[in-house]
């Protein structure tokens, strides 16, 4: 998911890890492990900041995201 879709207002995220980086580059990976993501079906909440924005919108093919109100 493409975090342009995103209202930067909202203060938190709820990052879900659904598909497997099996394949993917070592970067992706590191992102993944980087967000506090560690098993398939994994949720954390981070706070919606552009440095989470960015690495959600390297991995965005690996990940859903939720709004937390």
């Amino acid at each position: 998911m493409q975090t342009k879709h995103i209202d930067p207002s909202a203060k938190r995220l709820r990052i879900t890890y659904t598909r497997s980086a099996i394949g993917y580059s070592q970067k992706q990976k590191a992102t993944v492990k980087a967000l506090g993501l560690r098993r398939l079906g994994d949720s954390v909440e981070q706070s919606n900041t552009s440095t989470i924005r960015g690495m959600v919108d390297r991995i965005g093919h690996l990940v859903s995201v939720e709004i937390v109100e």
